[in-house]
């Protein structure tokens, strides 16, 4: 499935990956490819990409891998999941 990370700044990423779990405002939950259509507010925390991503290396700062997975840090944002395509908007 194809993720895309967007901030008031600049886009942060844009590829394929395997999964992405993100803070819901009612919880944390995970996207899987052909995860059904959702749409979810965010909250502080923790996005977790899984895959083998490539970073720009002008935002690989803003990322911290542990192990297969990425972690990003993000204060609030939206997300949208729908035929396979993750948009999430960061801020």
């Amino acid at each position: 499935m194809i993720l895309e990370i967007v901030t008031p700044e600049a886009t942060l990423f844009s590829g394929e990956v395997e999964s992405v779990a993100v803070p819901g405002v009612n919880g944390e939950f995970e996207m899987l490819n052909n995860h059904a259509p959702v749409v979810s507010i965010l909250k502080d925390g923790f996005v977790k990409i899984s895959g083998n991503i490539a970073l720009a290396e002008d935002v690989e700062t803003k990322f911290e891998k542990k192990g297969k997975a990425t972690w990003l840090a993000i204060n609030s944002g939206t997300i949208e999941m729908k035929d396979n395509k993750i948009i999430l908007l960061a801020d």
